[in-house]
């Protein structure tokens, strides 16, 4: 009887264990899609390649949500679909003030990083900002169609590296615990 809990207890951690490694997994990406590999934002009906490096403290690693240091953070946004290419596109990042989409008030005012609409008929939108301090922000990309607007809206924090995210492991760490002290003891 005690062999067939221990084995049954034994299984029912490994698959908390599994299922909390594909959690923190979907959790890492927000706004951004992560597929094969490749960070995308969708901005209308249109995709991008996302890609962000810190050449000073991060060197090669690349990221596509969360910027991991303040400092110099250089971005480029290449074109996945070729229908891009002739339309307007706009980059702008803001503080993030709480406020619902499209309800921020004067973009001026909140706007740390600005580039105007123009085409890049390359096919790629790159930029440098330095972020100074750690924060909340949200990336505003606009792509113009004939009149149509199409803005993407992603939100996300600057300094979050190497910083527990208590909120990220706590919850599926206790459902360990609990399990694993019911089916053990």
């Amino acid at each position: 009887m005690t062999k067939g809990w221990t084995i049954t207890g034994i299984k029912w951690l490994v698959g908390m264990l599994l299922g909390m490694t594909c959690w923190m997994q979907a959790y890492a990406h927000g706004g951004l899609s992560m597929a094969e590999d490749m960070c995308k934002l969708t901005v209308g009906p249109y995709t991008m390649h996302f890609t962000g490096y810190q050449p000073e403290s991060s060197q090669e690693q690349e990221f596509c949500e969360d910027i991991p240091n303040t400092g110099r953070t250089v971005v480029a946004l290449d074109y996945i679909d070729e229908a891009l290419r002739p339309l307007t596109t706009e980059v702008r990042i803001i503080r993030d003030t709480g406020a619902e989409p499209g309800e921020e008030g004067n973009l001026d005012e909140i706007t740390v990083m600005h580039i105007p609409p123009k085409v890049y008929s390359n096919g790629s939108v790159t930029f440098e900002h330095t972020f100074p301090t750690e924060g909340n922000f949200v990336g505003l990309v606009t792509v113009r169609d004939n009149g149509i607007e199409h803005v993407s809206r992603f939100p996300f924090a600057v300094g979050t590296g190497g910083k527990f995210k208590m909120n990220m492991y706590f919850w599926p760490l206790l459902i360990i615990v609990i399990g694993g002290g019911y089916f053990f003891f």
